[in-house]
């Protein structure tokens, strides 16, 4: 079984060799070496989505209205008494406590989880999350007091860590980064529809108030995280496990004794879930993404060179910026569509948060398919919508006026779209850096710093902003809520300088690389670091850069 041979000529660049057959791909059968075609190809990507992307879906949205239900209860049967603070006797700053403590056990433990998560089974470890989480969940139906809060929040903060970066690093598995964008997108719209519906649902709960002894947001609580327990033992069977190369399936058929390899022995008694492609589209898949069937032992010298490559950085501030706003505007939007008109109902706030996450939606839909497809400029689809952000975030500041308040909304519903495929968008751009100059540990490592520690934002924005800056929401009128408003516009403006230093430096870097390609230079030759060059790694040379925008446009949704 042979790899594929790099170019005979060592400056040679790649995308000279696909551009003479644009049509066909080089991927081919490892038997016969027939060669497969863009039209099979896509059909085994779009085979693999159909066994991953729906389930991340589900497990997604069940874990957003976990994380996110406190949020909802703070406004829930307010007038009969029966919301979260008056139940659980909680003064606003407790309940920003709250909420922040989930971020600290998720910033501390997300890079511990990704790393294990690379050692045993990656389906069997997402799976561990997802029914941890539905055990903490429904736990929550049960608190008292703020002590009960805090202790439940922490642990939620432990069992869900890993859970985001995760998703990224099982979909490099399966897929070259170049691809990846779209499809965290398409499972990242989990998290919008999930906030939407839970508002929606959230006033069919309060229907409930007082049934079985339990007030509205106790069933809330409870029937989310059984729902969440239960589909966590589901995903045990569903979602494949690490792609084995052709003949260790073969091999792995033959002798039942491989699966009971030493590494892994604890964990044969859970159930092995079949394999996502058998066959030729096995063998085809191998061809064209052999760098994940190369996956070599991680020591910690090699987390110790991601540590220190410089492109992290970046990267987290751009997404300690968007995941900030992000999650101040899923834990307090409802609080300032409250205070922008104190005459709203608690079922009113309710259906009014949810298109914020509709129109969240529908930029997360436009955008990332274009950010795949002209991924070397992922700064720019990157920037203009946390532009867009900061305009929703001024007319939300500034607009309207007290006996209209209505345009304060409306900049709601843009802070909503603009915030869309930003996050998607960083977690894709960081898998594409670190995949190929790390390898597997890179990405692993990489997307758990970027998402754990970026995640510092969001204790910004629920512990210091809003209910947490007291005189800032003790402030009247249209005063309220303004500064941490324009907070939130000042990390957003980091994020757009660190998306732009991260452009340029990345330009720089890489034209120095191509022009000593026979140098020993870190920004050249780490970049294939197995010494492979698979087929996605050549098709995505004729996917760089701009040209041919026009006709591109036409057919960006194929990818």
């Amino acid at each position: 079984m042979s790899d594929l041979q790099l170019p005979s000529e060592p400056g040679k660049d790649l995308g000279e060799n696909v551009q003479e057959n644009p049509v066909r791909d080089v991927s081919s059968d490892v038997e016969t070496g027939e060669v497969a075609s863009q039209a099979e190809i896509e059909r085994i990507y779009g085979k693999i989505d159909r066994r991953i992307i729906p389930a991340f879906w589900v497990l997604y949205f069940l874990c957003s209205a976990v994380r996110s239900n406190v949020s909802l209860a703070q406004t829930m049967n307010t007038s009969s008494g029966h919301d979260l603070a008056s139940v659980l006797h909680l003064s606003e700053h407790q309940i920003s406590t709250g909420l922040a403590l989930f971020y600290v056990c998720y910033v501390v433990f997300e890079v511990p989880s990704n790393l294990v998560m690379t050692k045993i089974s990656p389906h069997v470890w997402m799976s561990r999350i997802v029914i941890s989480v539905g055990i903490i969940g429904s736990c929550m139906a049960a608190m008292k007091a703020a002590w009960s809060l805090y202790l439940l929040r922490l642990l939620l903060g432990v069992v869900i860590a890993g859970m985001w970066p995760g998703m990224t690093y099982y979909l490099t598995l399966f897929y070259p980064p170049s691809r990846i964008g779209k499809r965290i997108g398409q499972y990242f719209t989990a998290a919008q529809v999930s906030a939407a519906v839970v508002g929606l649902v959230s006033a069919g709960f309060q229907k409930m108030d007082t049934d079985g002894g339990l007030v509205g947001f106790q069933w809330m609580f409870l029937l989310y995280g059984l729902i969440t327990l239960i589909v966590g033992f589901a995903l045990l069977w569903w979602l494949p496990d690490r792609p084995r190369a052709p003949h260790e399936q073969q091999q792995k058929s033959s002798s039942s004794s491989s699966s009971s390899s030493s590494s892994h022995r604890f964990l044969s008694w859970l159930p092995h879930s079949a394999p996502v492609l058998t066959g030729r589209d096995a063998e085809v898949h191998y061809q064209d993404l052999k760098r994940v069937y190369h996956y070599p032992q991680w020591s910690y010298y090699d987390l110790l060179r991601v540590f220190l490559d410089w492109r992290l950085w970046p990267l987290l501030v751009m997404y300690f910026g968007v995941v900030g706003v992000g999650i101040g505007v899923e834990s307090y939007g409802n609080v300032i569509i409250e205070a922008a008109d104190p005459s709203l109902s608690g079922i009113d706030v309710s259906l009014l948060f949810a298109p914020i996450w509709i129109m969240d939606l529908i930029a997360i839909l436009l955008v990332t398919p274009l950010s795949d497809r002209f991924h070397n400029h992922r700064a720019l689809f990157f920037s203009i919508p946390v532009c867009i952000q900061i305009l929703g975030l001024l007319l939300t500041t500034y607009a309207g006026t007290d006996s209209n308040p209505w345009p304060r909304y409306g900049g709601l519903l843009i802070v909503g779209f603009g915030l869309g495929p930003t996050v998607p968008i960083v977690m894709t751009w960081t898998a594409e850096i670190f995949q190929p100059r790390h390898g597997e540990v890179g990405v692993a490592v990489a997307s758990a710093v970027v998402s754990g520690w970026g995640n510092l934002g969001s204790i910004v924005t629920t512990y210091a902003l809003y209910a947490g800056w007291k005189s800032d929401a003790d402030a009247k009128g249209r005063a309220q809520y303004r500064n941490s408003n324009i907070v939130m516009i000042a990390i957003l403006v980091a994020s757009i300088v660190a998306a732009i230093i991260m452009q340029v430096a990345m330009y720089y870097t890489e034209k120095k690389g191509s022009s000593s390609t026979n140098n020993n230079d870190d920004d050249h030759n780490d970049a294939a670091p197995s010494g492979l060059v698979d087929g996605a790694a050549r098709r995505e040379q004729t996917q760089r850069g701009l040209d041919g925008l026009g006709s591109s446009l036409t057919k960006f949704f194929r990818k």
